[in-house]
């Protein structure tokens, strides 16, 4: 059984092929594995996980951990300053602040995850459209963008959720996740360009 000289390149091209494909393979993972390395000696970052470690924790446990319910209230212990009863102390109802805290981190923690999808989504199909179809379009949409962006963002939320009148949950991601589209419009516009 013999093989035609087409037969014979292409096997050798399918084994070349292969070979370059694992050689791109294992430098990604050793490039990989450097960049965990470099976090890893990070200080600043090992903080960060850890804090954000904590506070997933207490919105996924909040209400098995604190030692008093965030809705119970107490008159006799009103306005009062951080304790060993109350860790943060108490508001004008006699509500404990630190268990008020612990238990509302789970709605802020699905908001933020929300708001930066939808800003994800929004910012990068802007970004897309207007790299892609460039010319008036382009200028018309990014000189909007350039306004907003003019604006300081926790002012221009401010502003959105007065005017909106309402402070629901939804009106708030909806508020931030356009707010911080333009940012994520205009890095996803530079790149197609």
């Amino acid at each position: 059984l013999t093989q035609s000289p087409n037969q014979t390149d292409d096997c050798r091209m399918n084994t070349e092929n292969i070979t370059v494909r694992s050689a791109a393979a294992a430098e990604r993972r050793k490039m990989r594995a450097e960049r965990f390395a470099l976090l890893r000696r990070n200080l600043a970052f090992r903080i960060g996980i850890v804090l954000v470690t904590i506070w997933v924790f207490a919105a996924v446990f909040g209400e098995f951990l604190v030692p008093i319910k965030p809705e119970e209230l107490d008159f006799m212990a009103t306005d009062m300053g951080p304790s060993s009863a109350h860790w943060f102390g108490t508001d004008t109802l006699g509500r404990d602040v630190f268990s008020r805290v612990v238990v509302g981190s789970r709605p802020i923690i699905v908001m933020a995850f929300c708001a930066t999808i939808l800003g994800t989504v929004v910012g990068t199909t802007i970004g897309l459209l207007t790299g892609y179809f460039k010319g008036k379009f382009d200028l018309i949409v990014m000189r909007i963008l350039d306004a907003i962006s003019a604006l300081p963002v926790l002012i221009l939320a401010l502003l959105a959720l007065a005017a909106v009148g309402g402070s629901s949950e939804v009106v708030t991601i909806l508020i931030i996740g356009f707010v911080f589209s333009p940012i994520i419009a205009r890095t996803v516009r530079a790149t197609v360009l």
